[in-house]
């Protein structure tokens, strides 16, 4: 993540940890004196705040975890009605979704097992983003496995906007795009999904294999980029056209042979 500016390019500072699977950094612009929001001291508390987010819902909603209530209630051991206030809140959640995407996003593995692995962690960013604010950090940019969440701008007391860049999926070494998030610009958030990293995940409506690689989807808060870039893998060109004219966002969708559709924001 770097910052788009005519400023002088600013010093940022970061701070790393793995969670739910991925790597979250906490990028934040060096502090200018000492004993501010954004010296060592002060973003080492800040990223531990996050830290402690992802990790308790991490504990609660991993499938990968035996003894977290989604796997508990994967095995039997659990009804719905029988889990945390907080495990019910993020299921009615997703199934607001899947009525909102009609059906292309569900809180519910093909088997039926609740799986919540597509909302949890753009909701773990939501509650991070509480957590920096209640700690007074105003300017950072939070990555947690390609789901960006910003504030401000890298430049603080300037316009200058953050860049995320979106990796191609057929060569994972290269971007085949930037977009500017905070300072200035609208959307904070942007998320990415698709095969590219983690392989055949998406469960796609009607069976069969997803037109796309890959979907990045910009928008105002990240909840709705992170679910709507799963839809759109899931339903295709339908959920696509749906997602653009029902919310106010910016796709971009890779197909499988590279090429690419795109809203008016991605072709700016």
């Amino acid at each position: 993540m770097q910052p788009t500016s005519e400023l002088d390019q600013p010093a940022l500072k970061a701070k790393v940890f793995r969670c739910m699977g991925t790597v979250i950094s906490l990028t934040v612009p060096a502090g200018r004196e000492p004993r501010t929001a954004a010296d060592d001291a002060g973003l080492g508390d800040a990223a531990a705040a996050v830290e402690r987010v992802f990790v308790a819902l991490d504990a609660r909603f991993s499938l990968y975890r035996t003894g977290s209530e989604a796997s508990r209630l994967a095995r039997g051991e659990l009804t719905l009605r029988w889990t945390s206030r907080e495990f019910q809140d993020r299921y009615a959640e997703a199934a607001r979704w899947r009525l909102l995407t009609e059906g292309a996003f569900t809180p519910e593995r093909p088997d039926g097992v609740p799986d919540l692995s597509g909302l949890v962690k753009g909701f773990a960013i939501q509650q991070a983003c509480i957590a920096l604010q209640s700690l007074g950090l105003r300017d950072w940019c939070l990555n947690a496995g390609g789901d960006v969440l910003v504030s401000g701008s890298p430049i603080p007391g300037s316009r200058a906007s953050w860049q995320a860049g979106i990796v191609d999926p057929l060569d994972r070494g290269s971007l085949i795009a930037a977009y500017p998030l905070g300072g200035s610009t609208g959307p904070g958030a942007l998320a990415t999904s698709g095969s590219a990293e983690r392989g055949d995940h998406i469960w796609v409506l009607g069976g069969g294999a997803s037109e796309f690689r890959q979907v990045s989807v910009a928008a105002a808060d990240i909840v709705t980029a992170d679910v709507l870039a799963t839809a759109i893998v899931a339903g295709g060109p339908a959920m696509l056209n749906r997602a653009a004219s029902a919310w106010a966002v910016e796709v971009l969708a890779v197909r499988h042979d590279g090429g690419l559709l795109a809203t008016a924001g991605f072709r700016a």
